[in-house]
């Protein structure tokens, strides 16, 4: 009797103990997330021996306010939210890098220029949102003003399809799936600034090496789970190789059905698109980070005002 009560308890009458994770994830639906989403499916997250709960949100700056209020662990978002809270004295750290550019492209049915845009609609995720800062930058790199248009709360997926197919606004900043599915659903689509291939992040950006979606939580949660944090790293770069080196179609039977369309054919283009962003390795470079900062100096006031330590903002700890 007492040699199976040790053993119930050695074994926890189950196995291992799993550790449970809250990501926040900011953009239902959209595939700029994507790692983070398939981790899931492939069952990545349960072989390193966390429980993983993904909680989607319209946009990053959601996302970022469930970390902040305690309903969230992490957050798989833009990076460039680490760098607005230091401006703001509140420190946040990104563990791993998914994307290496964007994934944004700036498009309008009626409108051929940035400058076309002054006094029109533009379509962002959500306000205060990495969708939303972008526009700001491609408007401040053009000689105008945020305020020079106005801004509405679309989401990432369908809603953002119908919001352009129907007029609802003059432009939008959109990721894919959507913006493949309204590129194949508008003739004429005017794409006037694009930042999901290296090209045009260059032309945007002046370089390529830009960070994107990352995870990323509070220092003090990274510090005190420093264990979790690196399960997490390994399951997002686990992904990270397995979505470089399979098939589009092969990666679309694996998604969950918010990221899939009726039509294989467009999940499997926005998927090619997808994959030519992938990090190589999940790691951070002071290039790419400069890069951020740069673009937020432009695009946000506080930014630009404040002295901020970008070594603080994010760590190759959990990658190594």
């Amino acid at each position: 009797m007492r040699i199976v009560l040790c053993f119930l308890i050695l074994t926890g009458c189950g196995g291992r103990k799993e550790t449970d994770v809250r990501i926040a994830v900011g953009g239902q639906g959209t595939q700029v997330n994507l790692p983070a989403m398939v981790a899931q499916e492939l069952g990545f997250y349960k072989e390193v021996g966390l429980n993983v709960s993904l909680i989607e949100f319209r946009g990053g700056s959601k996302a970022l306010e469930a970390l902040m209020g305690g309903s969230a662990e992490v957050v798989c978002g833009s990076y460039d939210h680490t760098i607005q809270m230091a401006a703001e004295g509140k420190n946040l750290r990104a563990f791993v890098a998914m994307l290496t550019f964007p994934g944004m492209v700036l498009v309008s049915s009626n409108i051929s220029s940035i400058e076309g845009l002054r006094g029109k609609t533009v379509g962002v995720t959500t306000f205060g949102s990495g969708s939303h800062m972008l526009l700001n930058y491609v408007l401040a790199m053009h000689g105008m003003k945020s305020n020079d248009v106005s801004t509405a709360a679309i989401g990432s997926s369908a809603t953002a399809v119908g919001a352009v197919i129907h007029n609802k606004i003059d432009a939008a900043v959109m990721t894919e799936p959507a913006l493949t599915i309204v590129r194949k659903q508008m003739s004429g689509l005017h794409i006037l600034a694009n930042m999901e291939t290296a090209e045009g992040a260059r032309s945007v950006f002046g370089t390529e090496s830009y960070l994107a979606t990352v995870l990323y939580s509070k220092p003090e949660w990274v510090e005190e789970n420093r264990d979790t944090a690196k399960k997490l790293a390994t399951a997002i770069k686990r992904t990270l190789t397995w979505l470089r080196t399979h098939s589009p179609a092969e990666i679309r039977e694996k998604l969950p059905a918010s990221f899939r369309t009726e039509d294989a054919q467009t999940d499997l283009e926005a998927l090619r698109m997808t994959q030519a962003m992938l990090s190589p390795d999940g790691k951070f470079t002071p290039e790419a980070v400069e890069a951020v900062h740069k673009v937020l100096g432009t695009a946000v006031e506080s930014v630009r005002n404040a002295k901020i330590d970008l070594g603080k903002t994010y760590t190759n700890e959990m990658v190594q």
